[in-house]
């Protein structure tokens, strides 16, 4: 319960901060996009997470009963270490896949459409693409070896660190203000994600030298973006988000596909395919949002 709840009042209290900014006030954020956010935010912990829990649970029991436990009297480091490469590293890989394949892509979209940044921005993806998520399932797999404790732990760190990531309040500013505070910047920022590297990756196009939409996936750790290759540091943030298509579909479309699809032709999201993926000639902007 308490690793829930750390993360929720975070939430509460970094929306209200955000509020208060004046950020949910302009006619960016549609009905659409908080129908979408708010879902997001509910069926992931209540739905989709116990639902792969139970069945991963259940296959265990029922073929694997030997390992229930099995890790039990392991070192604590040990476990925790093994939630940061099973769940955090895999997820790295997930999030990377999810913009280099078509398919994964539009599971992932309606993190990226959204136009301006925010803690409700944390979990707006379609339900597959957390249904499917491996770090999920090898959490579950974890937990039923014996490491449930240490996930109690490694949990609330992890959301804190990415509703931070999210969050208009930009909490990495304070390190890069004063001097000398840039040698723990320069450590923190590789270690975990930030709101000016996630910031990156979420800016509208790498043209303005500031955003990374094709690099800086990490999640709770940046350091994978150092140790593969797709880190960019900057120390600055976007003016611009979003993604190239910015069609508004109904939120039913963007978190059940590809059970719904679109009945735009001009969407992404109207077929499996990558016919219907980006047409340099077709002016998106002109299509309602």
């Amino acid at each position: 319960m308490i690793s829930k709840g750390i993360p929720v009042l975070m939430l509460l209290v970094l929306g209200i901060i955000e509020a208060m900014g004046g950020l949910y006030f302009d006619d960016r954020r549609s009905k659409n996009d908080w129908t979408i956010e708010l879902i997001s935010l509910f069926t992931l912990p209540t739905l989709v997470q116990p639902a792969i829990f139970v069945l991963s649970f259940w296959i265990c029991n029922a073929w694997f009963h030997q390992y229930e436990d099995y890790f039990v009297n392991a070192a604590f480091g040990w476990h925790i270490l093994a939630f940061l490469m099973l769940d955090d590293m895999t997820q790295y890989w997930w999030h990377r896949l999810s913009h280099s394949n078509r398919m994964m892509w539009k599971l992932h979209r309606p993190h990226h459409v959204v136009e301006e940044m925010g803690v409700l921005v944390t979990y707006r993806n379609a339900i597959l693409y957390y249904a499917l998520m491996p770090g999920i399932w090898f959490s579950a797999i974890l937990i039923y070896m014996g490491m449930g404790y240490a996930y109690l732990f490694y949990l609330p760190i992890k959301l804190a660190v990415i509703l931070l990531a999210h969050s208009e309040t930009k909490w990495d500013r304070f390190l890069y203000k004063y001097k000398l505070l840039h040698p723990v910047a320069w450590v923190i920022e590789r270690l975990i994600s930030t709101p000016s590297t996630h910031f990156a990756h979420h800016g509208l196009t790498a043209d303005d030298g500031v955003s990374h939409p094709n690099g800086n996936y990490g999640n709770l750790l940046f350091i994978w973006d150092v140790i593969f290759g797709t880190a960019k540091i900057t120390r600055q943030y976007p003016t611009k988000f979003g993604a190239w298509n910015q069609i508004k579909e109904p939120w039913y479309v963007q978190l059940l596909f590809p059970i719904i699809r679109s009945s735009r032709p001009e969407s992404e999201l109207h077929s499996l395919t990558t016919k219907n993926d980006y047409d340099p000639s077709i002016d998106y902007k002109a299509f309602d949002r």
